[in-house]
């Protein structure tokens, strides 16, 4: 089969590799029918993810059809149409126990870590890819939701609400501000108003994110880079700050900006992927009572989700901006890196 391979930093290519076989009786091979690019790809490109290895297939988002599941698989058969999580999970570790799926020390995920397709095993940028703990890690694709937004919920539907709006613990009322209206963070936009929030500030340094981030339910904008961005955040409050500030980019800067807006009592939700340390100002923000969270996402949440896409409560296809097909994936990679000059958002490959 053909796959998306990561060759070190900065190096990445389209090609024959073997086939994926089944190893453990919870496996199952499933063919990719829509998979997509997400930041922390370009994150790993760059080197910040050291634990990808060459030779690594990338990828951790998916959708397609079962072709082989092994024999303890019991849920599933081959046919079925299904969500690939982003995080795999056994079901019945400690972690898993008490739904931290995304700490799994199952078989595959020994480390304590549930991400491990495009990670510490092959991901979901191919034409084929083995899942396994299908029976807890696979949802079923309604037939009304299309590969496309099937795809949205492997990840960043899921990531946005657990890590932003439910970590930052976003309440009927609140003021929310969400520092980087890529992806991730207009996945947080999206899913705010499920929890009530008043306002939803986006804040970009780029203009068209900032205008198309209203059609995710953001109420203001502001951009970054203009001198008084803060003061335009603040006239959104009673002057105090918000109550929820969303990171969502994964730099020093935009996690400094967070805490630099963020009222007395309120909440610091960081989402996005870091890959230098970030300075903590705890001799500023001890007094202020801020509440810090971060992590990754369990995708506990993601049936809740995938309900809300198929009725349509959630803007699902305003998240797709470019559609290629798989083979032409290298062509893809380039667009959304560019997302400034492409105006990419999730960019859709189908096999």
């Amino acid at each position: 089969m053909k796959a998306l391979v990561y060759d070190g930093p900065g190096q990445k290519s389209w090609k024959d590799v073997p086939d994926p076989q089944i190893q453990e009786p919870r496996d199952a091979i499933v063919k990719i029918d829509a998979t997509t690019i997400c930041g922390t790809d370009l994150h790993i490109l760059k080197g910040d993810v050291p634990a990808v290895t060459p030779g690594r297939i990338l990828g951790h988002e998916g959708v397609g059809t079962i072709t082989e599941i092994g024999s303890g698989v019991s849920n599933f058969k081959v046919g079925d149409r299904v969500i690939l999580s982003c995080v795999s999970a056994d079901g019945s570790c400690t972690f898993c126990r008490d739904g931290l799926y995304s700490h799994c020390v199952g078989e595959e995920g020994s480390s304590g870590i549930g991400w491990i397709f495009g990670h510490l095993i092959d991901g979901t940028q191919a034409e084929y890819v083995r899942a396994p703990y299908a029976d807890t890690s696979l949802y079923h694709l309604p037939e009304e939701v299309s590969a496309e937004h099937g795809v949205l919920l492997s990840d960043i539907f899921p990531t946005g609400f657990e890590m932003g709006v439910q970590y930052g613990q976003t309440k009927p009322g609140d003021v929310v501000a969400v520092i980087g209206a890529g992806p991730v963070g207009l996945a947080v936009i999206a899913t705010a108003k499920l929890y009530g929030a008043a306002k939803v500030i986006a804040v970009d340094l780029d203009a068209n994110r900032v205008e198309q981030a209203r059609k995710f339910g953001a109420t203001h904008g502001v951009n970054s880079g203009d001198s008084d961005w803060r003061e335009q955040i603040m006239a959104q409050t009673d002057g105090w700050g918000v109550d929820v500030a969303v990171e969502a980019v994964g730099i020093p800067a935009t996690f400094e900006m967070c805490t630099n807006i963020v009222r007395p009592g309120g909440n610091v939700a960081n989402v996005g992927v870091h890959g230098k340390p970030v300075s903590l100002e705890l001799d500023r923000l001890w007094i202020e009572n801020i509440n810090i969270s971060m992590g990754l996402v369990n995708t506990n949440t993601l049936p809740m989700l995938l309900k809300l896409v198929a009725e349509g409560k959630l803007p699902a296809e305003e998240f797709i901006s470019h559609r290629y097909p798989l083979h032409d994936i290298l062509t893809a990679y380039d667009t959304f890196s560019r997302a400034a000059e492409t105006d990419a958002l999730k960019v859709i490959l189908q096999a």
